[in-house]
């Protein structure tokens, strides 16, 4: 983790591990390749993510390398490709719209891909490496660009992952952004009990 990152806007009760409220989104990323066995490892931890059935609807689709990184990088917002093209690799979250073994729609594929999300993100964030998920992808070219099929999944978000580098790599507009987001105090997420 970037040691110049500050994390003084975030206030975690005592006994919450640092992995969750050390992780972030940073968009400064430094242009270095990733090895394939952190990669493997950093996907296989979403393979363990739970899911309604059992059924694992997520499909992650990335670049692989450099020769198709500028492909991907492509089918992001312009805004987003600005940060973005120092990132160890881009890639897409998909969700399998039905259950495998009845055909029936799956409701709840698009939660299950967020647990499969946060587990990838942990892993990275152990390997010292930091993931952002991006909502400003170019919908209607992604399906066809990377011959996925649309009636079969929805696509969720895109996504960056690579090594953080300090904010002072991005332009001005986006380097007042650089740090770690404030949360909600825990009453406004959390009711025990009816009101």
């Amino acid at each position: 983790m970037s040691e110049s990152v500050n994390h003084e806007n975030r206030n975690p009760l005592p006994k919450v591990n640092a992995l969750f409220h050390q992780r972030w989104s940073p968009r400064a990323f430094k242009n270095t390749s990733l090895s394939q066995d952190v990669i493997n490892s950093i996907f296989d931890a979403a393979r363990w993510a739970p899911s309604c059935f059992n059924e694992q609807p997520w499909l992650f689709v990335t670049s692989s390398g450099e020769h198709d990184f500028n492909t991907f990088l492509n089918l992001l917002n312009e805004s987003n490709q600005v940060w973005a093209k120092n990132a160890g690799l881009v890639g897409f979250i998909f969700a399998k719209k039905t259950f495998s073994h009845n055909s029936a729609d799956n409701n709840k594929a698009k939660f299950d891909c967020g647990a499969a999300w946060m587990s990838l993100t942990l892993q990275a964030n152990m390997h010292g490496l930091h993931t952002h998920g991006i909502g400003g992808i170019d919908y209607a070219n992604v399906y066809q660009v990377l011959n996925i099929a649309s009636d079969e999944y929805d696509i969720i978000c895109g996504f960056v992952l690579g090594e953080a580098d300090q904010p002072e790599s991005l332009a001005e507009p986006l380097r007042e952004k650089e740090q770690p987001s404030a949360r909600k105090p825990l009453g406004d997420i959390w009711q025990s009990g009816i009101r």
